[in-house]
């Protein structure tokens, strides 16, 4: 896998989307897959040529995250609750919002963390997920302090984008944006609601992927780590 790494990202809308798995995977060739509102008891071992890391176990809509295990190894995982907003706390849709896993390359031996995320939903403040990006990354760092991170999913977050940019770089971390909307469902939020967040990687692409079941259409990302000494420079700015 040294080079370039392709990671999709995709909110199945309540596990509807499960059934397009493997062809999604089949046609993109990722070589990790994150998963968001998934029936985690649910889902298969294997989807295509990718293996399942983790995933989270006390929502009953969670989170995963697949590898390639031909390319890398996963050497730590971690699942955690974030902050919860209204919503979680009445409808108790999800306990946990983040699953992070550090992968080794098995290719060069160096170590990165790649993490699925979704943030608290559309009822609650910006502020809330703000709170909870935050907190994800921190907590993401107690798997790797300065390791190159990647965390990708439904953000929530299709308005005010510029201002959570300027958060998330004050923490020295980018926000990149996919090439076109992510959520269709309803007129008034259309928007882009799933993207990447990142350090120590640069990130070349963020494709939309044309839509299936889910009313959020899948991302596909293409990144590459940086080199070991710029990742140093990043972090000891941090």
């Amino acid at each position: 896998m040294a080079g370039e790494m392709k990671v999709i990202s995709y909110n199945l809308r309540k596990h509807r989307a499960v059934v397009e798995l493997e062809e999604l995977v089949a046609a993109h060739d990722p070589d990790i897959l994150c998963l968001q509102e998934a029936e985690t008891l649910s889902l298969p071992a294997r989807v295509g040529a990718l293996s399942l890391a983790q995933s989270t176990t006390r929502n009953r809509l969670g989170l995963a995250v697949y590898y390639r295990a031909s390319a890398l190894r996963p050497t730590a995982v971690r699942a955690v609750a974030l902050k919860k907003s209204m919503h979680d706390r009445v409808l108790r849709p999800a306990h946990e919002r983040l699953v992070g896993v550090r992968f080794r390359e098995r290719a060069s031996g160096r170590d990165f963390i790649v993490a699925s995320f979704h943030a608290a939903p559309l009822t609650a403040l910006n502020s809330l997920r703000r709170h909870q990006i935050r907190s994800a990354l921190l907590e993401l760092q107690l798997l790797g302090p300065g390791l190159p991170t990647l965390m990708v999913g439904d953000y929530n977050y299709p308005i005010f984008k510029d201002n959570l940019s300027e958060k998330v770089r004050d923490h020295g971390y980018e926000l990149t944006l996919s090439d076109a909307r992510t959520y269709t469902r309803y007129k008034f939020f259309r928007g882009h609601y799933d993207f990447a967040t990142s350090a120590g990687f640069r990130i070349e692409t963020i494709s939309t992927l044309p839509q299936g079941a889910s009313d959020h259409l899948p991302i596909l990302i293409s990144a590459e780590m940086e080199t070991p000494e710029r990742v140093a420079r990043v972090a000891a700015a941090m």
